[in-house]
């Protein structure tokens, strides 16, 4: 059962059967047989999954061809902002079939829990759920920062419950975390800068009762 998985800039939501996009959630339309390969590949993660068996489970009984089966995996791409040879999402397995390519995490739902981790850049405070959080000048990131010296998909932070870290995604101008170019995935703690380009960014994170606490390394 996934319930609700998070990753990237996007929530799947099972109990509302709908995928989420960015800060405030908007929802990502999907035909019927998109949002349910969305789901088979969560699922699944990270193994990969045979064309028949998705034909077996998408369309059971039923037969169609693998071109159908591209056609839907091209407009879940779409949905998820992959564009050309980009495969931080959807990976092809060639002569096989696809597999779901990011770090995904199952969150809770429950109302009126705080958002214990964040970004603050610009004065703007993006919240970062548990899951991966890509920076970039790419539009569909969850940090999106526009300028030249950005790359389109250029840091990854990565929420889980026992810490968060930081890593450069191959970026032209680097990514320096407290004066230091990252070169490794990196630990965050609460307070640390990341300069990105020509942007500084501030991590906050708090416990739950709200008071902020530096993590060890």
């Amino acid at each position: 059962m996934l319930r609700r998985v998070s990753f990237g800039p996007f929530t799947l939501d099972e109990d509302r059967r709908q995928l989420l996009a960015g800060p405030d959630q908007e929802p990502v339309h999907l035909s019927p047989k998109a949002y349910e390969l969305l789901c088979v590949l969560v699922e699944t993660r990270p193994r990969a999954v045979s064309k028949r068996e998705l034909h077996d489970r998408l369309w059971p009984s039923t037969f169609v061809s693998d071109a159908t089966l591209a056609s839907l995996v091209g407009e879940l791409r779409q949905a998820l902002g992959q564009r050309g040879r980009d495969a931080r999402f959807i990976r092809t397995v060639h002569a096989y079939g696809y597999a779901f390519a990011a770090d995904a995490q199952q969150t809770d739902e429950s109302a009126g829990l705080p958002i214990n981790t964040w970004i603050v850049c610009n004065g703007r405070e993006t919240p970062l759920a548990q899951g991966e959080h890509v920076i970039g000048r790419d539009p569909m990131v969850t940090i999106s920062l526009t300028s030249p010296t950005v790359s389109r998909h250029h840091a990854r932070i990565v929420i889980r419950a026992d810490g968060a870290t930081l890593e450069d995604l191959g970026s032209k101008n680097g990514t320096y975390l407290r004066g230091q170019t990252v070169t490794a995935r990196a630990q965050l703690i609460d307070g640390d800068e990341i300069r990105i380009g020509v942007f500084m960014l501030t991590f906050r994170a708090v416990t739950g009762l709200g008071s902020t606490e530096t993590q060890a390394r």
